[in-house]
């Protein structure tokens, strides 16, 4: 088996067993790792590249647009952020713009962090309440 599909299958493995609120942490952590290629491909004039970077993190952004229940005001705010993110990933794209897919690093970077405390916290809740 070749390294590539040790950790495809690693990858696939990891997914399959994961919980919804893993897997949005996975989703985080893949978008943080597509913008940041975006960025080295931005700085190294490989525009295709870049583009294609930025295309895989709009798709997870897409996803989380998809997924969030917009019933309660932190869901709204949520989409909004989200929706934000998305024009301005679109905007880096059209003009290949490094500062813009900084802008969106750092309200990625947040949004995993925050959503990681989440999960800590609730982790801890649970495990006082067994």
């Amino acid at each position: 088996m070749t390294t590539n599909n040790a950790s495809n299958t690693y990858l696939s493995s990891k997914v399959m067993t994961a919980s919804s609120q893993e897997l949005n942490l996975m989703l985080y952590d893949g978008a943080l790792k597509f913008c940041n290629q975006a960025i080295r491909a931005i700085e190294n004039q490989k525009t295709e590249e870049a583009h294609n970077f930025i295309i895989r993190t709009e798709n997870i952004i897409m996803e989380f647009i998809s997924t969030v229940d917009t019933k309660y005001d932190v869901g709204k705010n949520l989409d909004s952020m989200y929706n934000y993110i998305y024009r301005r990933l679109l905007e880096a794209n059209f003009k290949k713009d490094k500062q813009i897919l900084e802008e969106v690093q750092g309200y990625l970077r947040e949004l995993r962090d925050t959503w990681k405390e989440a999960m800590e916290i609730t982790k801890v809740k649970k495990a006082v309440n067994e």
